[in-house]
């Protein structure tokens, strides 16, 4: 008797605890698929684009909606745009200036300050995967290169072929040393989940035609990661150096925590600075609230923001 009453009260607490999830206003999730002109692109590409960020979007709020966490929500989200060939991570990375892809990634949690970066990697299907068994599972933050993939390895997170990352197109653009990320870019969740906690998460294949070893802001720490709870999670794309060079990321939410800015007007000084060191980009932004900020100062960024079961906000161009 003791056991069934036992286990309808473990039921009735986790039912309790679903339904307080579901009917939480503050689980929220943001993504960007990188920042710049996306010239030239075909309406099928458009549209292709605008699914994919919309699909990222609706699973990272299922997973938080259903009672996953924030770190959860990022990692799977990130997973659905590395998996698409239309963005400038994992399988639709481009080319370095030696004809390969380098990725990095990173992903943070807001709760502990607790981050996992890799760099330079070129065999891990899912970056972020990596980055976030190298948060969860080692004493360290970032790993890179060769050590990076035997870690991948050892972990037994999936590695693949070079083919699995082929692409005539950016292949093409590469010999050709057209330095550009005008088509395709960086892909970034923060997300906000019931319980409070904030994550962010950045991947990317980097620059076209890349000199091999250069890493950008993507995998760093405060530069184009950022995930603070109770103040902000920031995921950047844009000029790499640049970011690093201003800490982009949480420089935003510095702003936020200790100036009281709130998280557009915080975003907006940030990009408004960055413009005039004359460096391109933009930022994804959640506040402790879920309020979204999605600012950039190039004529495009694909975008998406996610609070409510039937709603996601999908953007690609300013005038759009």
């Amino acid at each position: 008797m003791l056991h069934i009453i036992k286990k309808i009260l473990i039921n009735f607490f986790l039912f309790f605890s679903l339904f307080l999830i579901s009917n939480s206003k503050d689980i929220s999730i943001v993504i960007h698929g990188g920042a710049g002109w996306f010239a030239s692109m075909t309406e099928e590409e458009i549209d292709g684009i605008e699914k994919a960020l919309s699909k990222a979007a609706g699973l990272g709020y299922e997973i938080m909606l259903e009672g996953g966490t924030s770190l959860d929500a990022v990692e799977k989200a990130i997973i659905i745009l590395e998996d698409n060939p239309l963005f400038n991570a994992g399988r639709g990375s481009v080319y370095t200036s030696e004809l390969i892809q380098e990725m990095d990634a990173s992903i943070m949690d807001g709760s502990d300050l607790n981050a996992g970066a890799v760099a330079s990697i070129t065999n891990v299907k899912n970056p972020i995967k990596l980055a976030r068994y190298v948060l969860e599972e080692t004493d360290h933050v970032m790993f890179s290169s060769n050590g990076a993939e035997r870690l991948a390895i050892e972990a037994g997170i999936e590695t693949v072929s070079p083919s699995y990352f082929y692409s005539e197109e950016k292949l093409q653009r590469a010999k050709n040393k057209i330095n550009t990320n005008s088509k395709k870019g960086t892909v970034g969740v923060v997300a906000l989940d019931a319980y409070g906690n904030i994550a962010a998460g950045t991947s990317t294949g980097g620059m076209t035609n890349k000199t091999p070893g250069r890493i950008g802001d993507s995998p760093i720490i405060g530069a184009g990661t950022w995930a603070e709870n109770g103040v902000c999670g920031v995921s950047g794309t844009g000029h790499g150096e640049y970011f690093i060079r201003l800490n982009v990321a949480k420089e935003i939410c510095v702003l936020m925590k200790y100036k009281n800015l709130e998280v557009k007007k915080a975003a907006q000084l940030v990009i408004d600075r960055l413009k005039s060191m004359g460096a391109d980009g933009g930022v994804i932004v959640l506040d402790n609230k879920g309020t979204p900020a999605m600012i950039f100062n190039t004529p495009a960024m694909a975008r998406a923001y996610k609070n409510s079961t039937d709603y996601t906000f999908v953007r690609i161009y300013k005038d759009h």
